[in-house]
């Protein structure tokens, strides 16, 4: 399970250092694809086979779902770490979640996501003033 988050620096050659306490869980090569809310999605391929089992099984006569699946999976791409526990994130991935140079990295459970530093703020302020509303809507759903 992926928790945490870490601020670290995107290098000249478009890399990121993957935290040592996410990098075993993630493996050695995993996937990364546009995410929501304008961040990344890292998956271990494992958890990326069960995205992908799930995104097969919904039906595809649906704007909305081939709407979905094309933004998920055109995005996508497999990533791998070198010796030091980097690895470079794509351009086109950086430009959709606006990374230029200080990103956190945040572990969220079956995921890891990067964000841009400044954009992780403000959705922490943004989520903090409703952190309580949705709680009680997850305690009507009987989470």
């Amino acid at each position: 399970m992926f928790l945490g988050e870490y601020q670290h620096s995107l290098d000249a050659k478009g890399r990121i250092t993957i935290p040592a306490r996410l990098r075993e869980d993630l493996g050695d090569s995993f996937i990364a694809t546009k995410g929501l809310d304008d961040c990344l999605f890292l998956y271990p391929m494992e958890e990326w086979k069960v995205m992908e089992d799930k995104l097969r099984t919904l039906p595809f006569t649906r704007r909305d779902v081939r709407a979905f699946v094309r933004f998920f999976f055109s995005g996508a791409c497999e990533c791998d770490l070198d010796r030091q526990g980097r690895t470079v994130l794509p351009a086109g991935l950086r430009e959709y979640a606006r990374i230029d140079k200080e990103v956190m990295i945040v572990g969220v459970g079956s995921r890891v996501e990067v964000w841009a530093c400044d954009r992780w703020e403000n959705y922490l302020q943004d989520a903090a003033d409703s952190y309580v509303e949705i709680a009680e809507k997850l305690d009507e759903l009987g989470f």
